[in-house]
Order: structure tokens, then C-alpha cells, then sequence
């Protein structure tokens, strides 16, 4: 079957020669080998999908002429393309295509993925339609605050939405904890994407209906209808990629796509809830690819971004709250946006449905209803109360600028204990002492631990008051 094949290819080939130049045909058509004959159907393999693309938008007419003239006005062409070249483990992987299923120039997008098989229903769509991209129109760059803690991940995503597949942000990874914004950074790329000036069918899937489509497509036998149906997606982005872990036939396929994709220029974008060196459960190339672009994270919001927040999300209800409710609420919840959009939230329904302002009693009323066990949990007031106590002196002295050693000294040792017990930013911890910056609580830590190595009474006495927060820390 073989010979037959290579006996028309070349035959085929002498006709081609005739119709394009010598530098085309070297190119475009020597790196073509046979693959079979099955009756009037003649496949060729190309080795990727920009070649199978190139030679359908530019030899479509030679190709056909070359195989009615060889095998007559029956004869068709079908294109294997490799995919993936493997190793001395892996079978090289390629997708079929007939002759005629490429997309050049004007085609619609939803013809294309209809001649491909897709798996997604492509009955309500009309002529000027694109596929359903998953994206939520409220996730946009103006909406996402930049701060210290996101810029590089910010600016990254942003080059990649002007430029998308073209940049060396491809892939582009943003990790990082829960609630940090990951999904709202990956989703603003799509959305800024698809409203902009090129045809560009952008795709938002999580993981975890990946996996559930490819066990679909296996249980159904449509496997190439799902593989094709990505394959022709101009921005993958993939949500928590971690999921993936474990599943060795979705990592096998994810690969493939993955390979095309950005042989292709096409953009690929991940979450994860972790760097890829801390990813496991995934297969070695795998995780090497994910580290062929950029790899960006997203860390917990600072005291200034965490302001811009509240601000940005009050602005948007149309609510004015007081500087020092803002300023609470910064220093408060410093964990991560979610947490801090959820106080927010429940301000807002408190304040509306009692009809009474916002104002910061309201505020640490609410802080006391949601942060579970705030009066028993080690804080930076219970730690102010303590010392004052222990050294004799008065908590709003803590707070005043008096420059007195006894006070300072009681301060300098209420900030130190803030530090160790509490999960409370040095700038937060500044802040519950008087307004002061966080360079005034290192300064304080550092004296208290340089006077615990030079004065034993001192260390002393340090080590007693300990034993109260570490008792009330459990």
C-alpha cells in the first residue's frame, strides 16, 4: 500500500513541479511524504499545522489539479498532520484533516469548527457568530487593581492580550493563593482579546471540564471530533491546571493540544495554585512546557492596594464610605481579595438593610461576625492591653509620640510581640501604634532583640510575658 502511495505521490509531483517555482516547491512540497492510498483517497503527511494551513491557503488549487490528473476526477486528498513528533517513548501523534477544512482568509469561524466535528452545539449560531468563549464580561483590566503585588503578572497579561501568540509570554502562567485574582487577570486577557480588532475565538475552560469533555469524547467515541474542536482555538486559557495531576490520559492530550497550539503561535494561558516546579502529579514534559513562556504570581495585596480595592469596589456601587472605615478594612483583612471583597459585601447589605451609614463601629461589628474568635485569638490590641499593664502605663500612651524610655520601651515591646504573634503586616502593625511607618516597628524589633542579648533581666522578663500569648495562640 506504501509503494502504491509513494507511485502516485510522485507522479503527483511531477505535475506540481510544472505549476509552481523552484524554490516553492522545494519548500512547500518535498518535505510531503505519502502515507497511504485507500481507494480514490490519497494521504499525505505534513509535518505541522502551519504547513497542512499554508498549503491550503496558498496550493489548494495545484494540489487538486495534481491528484484529478494522476487519479482521476474521483480522486481526493486527506493531509495527516504530525502533531507531535515523539521520542524513543511516545508514537508521534497526528490528526487528519480532508482536503479543504483549513481556514483562509474570510472563512467563518463557525464553518470551520463545523467541517472540524466540534463537540460544542454550533446550532444557534448564525453567519457572524463566533463559539460561546466562557468569559464573564465583568472581569476587564480596568476592574483589576495593579499593585506591588501584581504588576509584573498585570503588565504581562496585558502585552499578551495585544499581541496574543506572538510575545515570549507564551504560555503565560499566573499562580497564586485563593482569592488573589487569578481567574479575574486570565479572564480580563480574554475578554480584552476578543473585543479587539482581530478574529480571534478565545477559549476559557477550567481543568475540571477538560477532563469531564476528553472522558465525554472517550465514552462516546468522538475523541477527534473533541481533539479537533481545540485545536482550532486561537487563546486556550485553562483554569487550575493542578487538577489535572493524576490523569494520565487528560495529560497525554493536553500535551498534544498543547504542542499544536503553540506550534501554531497560538496563546496559552494556566492557573495554578502553585509554581510549576511545585506542581505534582504532572509528567516531566509537561511542566517543562509550562515553563517556556513566563511564569507570573500573584501575592497577597498590599496595605495601598488593598485601599484602591475598597475604593474601586465602593466607587462601582455608588457608595462613599469614610477614610478611616477604608483605612480599617485595609489593615484588617490582609489576606486576600475575596476575603476582603466578602467584608466589603457585608458592610454594604448591613448598612443598607438597618438604614444606617457606614461608619467604623459598623465596621468592627462586622469584622467581629466574620473573623471566627476574634476575642480569643492573640491581637494587636490584646497585646497593647498587656503591656500596658505589665509596664504600668497607659495603651493610648502606646499610641501617643511621647518620647519618654519607659513608654518607649513598652511600645517597642508591643510591637515586637505583634510581630511574632499576630499575622498583621509590619506597615498594619504601624498602624495600630499611632499611625507610625514600618520602618519605626523593625527599628523596635531590632532593639528588643539586640537588649535580650546584652540584658538577662530584660530577657527575662520578655520570656514571661511570652508565655501568656503563646498559651492564648493555641
Amino acid at each position: 500500500m506504501n509503494s502504491e502511495a509513494t507511485a502516485i505521490w510522485t507522479e503527483c509531483l511531477r505535475v506540481i513541479e510544472k505549476h509552481v517555482n523552484e524554490q516553492s516547491f522545494s519548500t512547500w512540497f518535498k518535505p510531503i511524504s505519502p502515507a497511504r492510498i485507500e481507494g480514490s483517497v490519497l494521504t499525505i503527511q505534513v509535518p505541522s499545522q502551519f504547513f497542512y494551513e499554508w498549503l491550503e491557503d496558498n496550493y489548494v488549487d495545484v494540489l487538486k489539479l495534481a491528484i484529478k490528473t494522476v487519479i482521476g476526477a474521483n480522486g481526493r486528498l486527506e493531509y495527516a498532520v504530525v502533531v507531535d513528533k515523539g521520542n524513543s517513548q511516545n508514537q508521534p501523534y497526528m490528526v487528519s484533516y480532508p482536503q479543504g477544512v483549513s481556514s483562509p482568509a474570510g472563512k467563518k469561524k463557525k464553518e470551520v469548527l463545523a467541517a472540524a466535528n466540534s463537540p460544542f452545539d454550533l446550532s444557534s449560531l448564525d453567519e457572524e457568530t463566533t463559539l460561546q468563549s466562557n468569559l464573564s464580561s465583568n472581569y476587564t483590566f480596568s476592574s483589576f487593581i495593579e499593585g506591588d503585588c501584581n504588576r509584573l503578572a498585570r503588565s504581562a497579561g496585558f502585552a499578551v492580550a495585544n499581541k496574543p501568540g506572538i510575545t515570549s509570554f507564551n504560555p503565560l502562567m499566573v499562580y497564586g493563593g485563593v482569592g488573589l485574582g487569578k481567574t479575574h487577570l486570565v479572564q480580563a486577557i480574554g475578554n480584552e482579546i476578543k473585543n479587539g480588532p482581530e478574529d480571534k475565538f478565545v477559549l476559557y475552560v477550567s481543568s475540571e471540564k477538560f477532563v469531564n469533555q476528553f472522558m465525554d469524547g472517550i465514552k462516546d467515541g468522538n475523541i477527534k471530533s473533541f481533539t479537533n474542536f481545540y485545536m482550532q482555538v486561537d487563546v486556550l486559557i485553562i483554569d487550575d491546571i493542578q487538577f489535572l495531576a493524576g490523569k494520565g490520559r487528560t495529560q497525554e492530550m493536553f500535551f498534544h493540544i498543547f504542542n499544536h497550539l503553540h506550534q501554531n503561535k497560538k496563546q496559552i494561558i494556566m492557573t495554578s495554585d502553585c509554581a510549576p516546579k511545585d506542581l505534582m502529579g504532572l509528567e516531566e514534559r509537561l511542566l517543562s512546557r509550562f515553563k517556556w513562556g513566563l511564569t507570573a504570581d500573584l501575592q497577597m495585596p498590599d496595605f495601598e492596594t488593598r485601599i484602591a480595592i475598597i475604593r474601586k469596589k465602593m466607587q462601582s456601587e455608588g457608595i462613599t464610605i469614610p477614610n478611616n472605615v477604608i483605612e480599617y478594612l485595609a489593615y484588617t483583612v490582609d489576606t486576600n481579595v475575596r476575603e476582603l471583597e466578602g467584608v466589603m459585601i457585608s458592610l454594604i447589605a448591613h448598612a443598607s438593610l438597618n438604614r444606617v451609614e457606614i461608619s467604623l463601629d459598623l465596621a468592627k461589628t462586622i469584622m467581629k461576625n466574620i473573623v471566627k474568635d476574634i476575642e480569643t485569638e492573640v491581637s494587636i490590641e490584646y497585646i497593647q492591653k498587656s503591656c500596658s499593664e505589665y509596664y504600668g502605663i497607659k495603651v493610648e500612651e502606646l499610641k501617643a509620640k511621647t518620647r519618654k524610655k519607659e513608654i518607649v520601651i513598652a511600645r517597642q515591646v508591643a510591637m515586637y510581640f505583634s510581630k511574632e504573634f499576630t499575622n498583621h503586616s509590619l506597615k498594619s502593625i504601624g498602624y495600630h501604634f499611632g499611625g507610625r511607618d514600618h520602618s519605626t516597628v523593625i527599628h523596635a524589633v531590632q532593639s528588643v532583640n539586640d537588649l535580650m542579648e546584652t540584658d538577662t533581666n530584660f530577657r527575662n522578663a520578655i520570656q514571661e510575658q511570652k508565655k501568656q500569648f503563646k498559651i492564648r495562640s493555641y
